[in-house]
């Protein structure tokens, strides 16, 4: 009897011991784990943030490549419609040169291109084009059924780099189209306003306000100068720019230059550009007959897609700012007939 006392005594005052030993880490084991873990997860954490901080920057890269590609690919192909294509001279001569140049005859407004100063929307590519309208005619048959033809129009288009930082665009440049369309003449139409009064044209196809047609009889020795002296119409726009790209860049110091195609005894390229901004610009070749070979240069901006400083373009970081360019020949013509 004495020995099983003794023996359960021994074991009550045993057991508190080990409880205790089970009970949990102590302070220092829980430090030494502490550091242990920092020591390992901070380098795993900052290669994680450096992967998908890379990942995000080439992704970056890539948007902006398909879509300097995307554009460059747009443009050439509203270019081979192209009858008359205007360079600098045709843009930009001043209001006492004769002929004038038509960039006062366009906008920029607020109301088409989306700001009104004329150091932030430039227009870069300007061209008369035929426009295919598909549906356009109704052509009376002798069955029971009429039927439907395609006709074309001419249209003025035209190509502005803006940089005015306004949302939700980005604080790079960006591209807008904008386009004015003449209408569909028919003998038994309606009239369309005042511009043109002593016309009739089919329901729902009348020009655009503000287009009026190209007047090859005005006084010129040339295409060039007669296509110079175009007007617009009194009637005042309405119609939108539609921006084609954003993330253009804007970048004015120590941006590439603006370099096209040497000239020859044959062949001469007109500079358009604005300014010192050469993200967006085009080398129109002139000729006295007609301008409608042209080249065109696309910058992109992929900086500005991943921070909102520092967006200018440097040596160090022009694999951020890719380009594309495309010589286009319009395959258009004018119909004088």
């Amino acid at each position: 009897m004495v020995s099983v006392l003794k023996y359960l005594l021994s074991s009550q005052l045993k057991s508190p011991k080990e409880v205790q030993k089970n009970k949990g880490f102590t302070l220092i084991e829980l430090l030494v784990a502490m550091i242990l873990a920092v020591l390992v997860i901070t380098p795993l954490l900052g290669f994680m943030i450096n992967v998908l901080d890379t990942d995000r920057r080439e992704q970056a890269k890539a948007t902006s490549e398909q879509e300097i590609q995307t554009a460059i690919d747009y443009i050439s192909r509203d270019l081979e419609q192209a009858i008359y294509v205007y360079d600098a001279d045709g843009l930009t001569k001043n209001s006492g040169d004769t002929p004038q140049g038509i960039k006062n005859q366009i906008p920029p407004v607020k109301a088409a291109t989306g700001c009104n100063d004329t150091t932030q929307c430039q227009p870069i590519l300007v061209f008369w084009k035929r426009k295919l309208l598909e549906d356009a005619i109704t052509v009376a048959n002798s069955t029971a059924v009429d039927q439907v033809d395609d006709t074309f129009v001419y249209s003025l288009v035209a190509y502005y780099l803006i940089n005015d930082n306004s949302s939700p665009w980005s604080k790079a440049a960006r591209i807008a189209r904008f386009e004015v369309s003449d209408g569909v003449q028919s003998l038994g139409g309606v009239t369309c306003g005042s511009d043109y009064p002593d016309e009739k044209y089919i329901s729902g196809r009348c020009p655009n306000p503000g287009f009026k047609r190209f007047d090859l009889t005005l006084v010129g020795s040339n295409l060039r100068e007669k296509m110079n002296r175009w007007t617009a119409a009194s009637t005042a726009y309405t119609q939108q720019a539609h921006v084609l790209a954003d993330f253009i860049d804007q970048t004015t110091n120590n941006a590439p230059l603006a370099t096209c195609p040497t000239n020859t005894t044959d062949t001469t390229w007109s500079t358009v550009v604005p300014t010192s901004m050469t993200g967006f610009y085009a080398c129109v070749e002139t000729k006295k007959t007609l301008n409608t070979t042209v080249q065109v240069f696309l910058r992109g901006n992929a900086l500005a897609r991943i921070q909102n400083n520092s967006l200018g373009y440097s040596e160090n970081n022009k694999t951020y700012f890719p380009s594309a360019s495309a010589r286009v020949e319009g395959r258009s013509y004018l119909f004088t007939r």
